[in-house]
């Protein structure tokens, strides 16, 4: 009986997230081509030193990781960052209100659920699947937290191979910032296409951060200070 609970509990879950992609993709996308946020973005050759950090010891024990060595075509290392005007909060009061609820500051159409660890936390070992529409689901799993920040590793079946870092931190101005740092191939051929090709998959994950940027402003309860900033370094080979 408690069996079919879970999976009743499981398909109302997936039924909502199905309702609501749509209105979601339409609204990220309306809000796109109206943002008066500026984003600022650059995309140039890489070299060696875009190649991913060491995953820490005992995060990769197993053969679920989905490393950046396992993905297909060139590697992406992108940075999103903000800085915040209008708040006193510190970095690590801004990350406490971020991890507590991840829907808060992604995109509608994307619904975080945790698969694995408590309600509420990141901590090292928690895992989520990450649903969108389309093919687009994402399985990732914290390998790092600490009060500042946390690190997503992709895991078997995700669209992407690589990780991806989200760090509050105060600039030497005394501002607060929020980045994130991401380094990633397509998981596949066909991800290779959607991502490289038709550059599908780019765009969505660089709508996705900028969005993210601009909703943890307001969670700090500040606002954009100059835009965001978008960094993308292509290494073809690695």
């Amino acid at each position: 009986m408690a069996t079919s609970h879970v999976t009743g509990d499981a398909r109302s879950r997936r039924v909502g997230a199905l309702l609501r992609w749509p209105p979601g993709v339409a609204l990220v996308s309306w809000r796109y081509f109206w943002r008066t946020t500026p984003i600022h973005r650059s995309d140039v050759d890489g070299d060696a030193s875009d190649l991913p950090p060491e995953l820490p010891p005992g995060a990769g024990d197993d053969d679920r990781i989905q490393p950046v060595r396992d993905g297909v075509g060139p590697l992406l290392h992108r940075r999103y960052g903000v800085r915040i005007r209008g708040t006193r909060l510190t970095p690590e009061q801004l990350m406490s209100r971020l991890v507590a609820d991840p829907d808060r500051w992604s995109p509608e159409f994307a619904v975080f659920r945790r698969t694995h660890g408590r309600d509420g936390a990141m901590e090292t070992g928690d895992e989520f699947l990450i649903r969108m529409p389309g093919p687009w689901d994402g399985p990732v799993r914290v390998v790092d937290a600490d009060p500042r920040g946390f690190v997503f590793a992709t895991l078997k079946g995700h669209l992407e191979a690589g990780r991806i870092e989200f760090r509050a931190s105060t600039e030497a101005s005394g501002s607060l910032r929020f980045d994130i740092e991401s380094w990633a191939r397509p998981g596949d051929r066909l991800s290779h296409v959607l991502y490289n090709r038709l550059r599908v998959a780019k765009e969505v994950q660089l709508n996705m951060w900028t969005h993210a940027c601009i909703r943890a402003a307001r969670i700090a309860g500040g606002h954009p200070d100059g835009g965001v900033t978008v960094r993308t370094r292509r290494l073809a080979t690695l």
